[in-house]
């Protein structure tokens, strides 16, 4: 039928072909500032997934922790307290270790000693995050500069075309300019959400310590009160 229409003289449209590219291909576009981000988005993934697994085992406390230690503090069975603070992995544990080993010390001692406990849990829960805020600002500037770069070598491109300036031409520079500004958003974003998911997480984490400091020190007023 084809070929009838053709001796006909009848015009046929041709179809487009559809063009698609791949993410690999995609990235490739973005030259070698793309292997930087993707460097960092490794890093970022490692951090978080490192951070998130630490916190979360930090957060199993058993709900008759301090039950079990208030009663052996009441029965003076100092070595079943320390011996059940050993058996958790957690800062709450070490804390309530550190208070339990120096009872019979003024409860300002005790409690000076417990913080400091609290002080380096903290700052241990809280290693790595600011290399994760550095990735989160830091690579949407390296995909800004893979945009000046790619801008720069465009404008090359015409200036070495002259009056022939053809699309190819800049077509390598336009993919620089614009791939790496969304490779470097993406990586920053993402670095940006985990950073603030894992602070939040922190501070509740925090809030507990210090509620369990709080109620370590009670029980070892209470028997001087009463």
């Amino acid at each position: 039928m084809i070929f009838n229409l053709l001796q006909s003289g009848v015009e046929v449209e041709a179809v487009p072909q559809e063009m698609s590219i791949s993410l690999i291909e995609m990235a490739q576009k973005g030259g070698w500032l793309m292997i930087v981000l993707l460097l960092l988005s490794i890093l970022a993934i490692y951090i978080f997934g490192k951070k998130w697994w630490t916190i979360r085992q930090a957060q199993k406390v058993d709900k008759n922790f301090m039950n079990d230690i208030r009663d052996y503090i009441a029965d003076g069975k100092m070595n079943s307290a320390k011996t059940l603070c050993s058996k958790y992995d957690n800062p709450v544990a070490r804390m309530v270790e550190a208070g339990v080993s120096r009872i019979g010390k003024p409860l300002g001692d005790i409690q000076t000693a417990v913080e400091n406990v609290g002080n380096v849990e903290v700052a241990r829960l809280e290693k790595g995050l600011p290399f994760l805020a550095t990735i989160a600002g830091g690579a949407p500037m390296i995909g800004f500069l893979g945009t000046v770069i790619g801008m720069v070598q465009a404008f090359f491109n015409m200036s070495k075309a002259g009056n022939n300036i053809d699309i190819t031409l800049l077509s390598n520079g336009i993919y620089t300019a614009m791939i790496t500004t969304v490779g470097g958003l993406i990586v920053g974003i993402l670095a940006y959400f985990g950073y603030n998911l894992l602070t939040s997480k922190i501070s509740d984490l925090v809030a507990s310590m210090e509620s369990a400091t709080i109620e370590f020190m009670d029980l070892l007023e209470k028997p001087d009160s009463e």
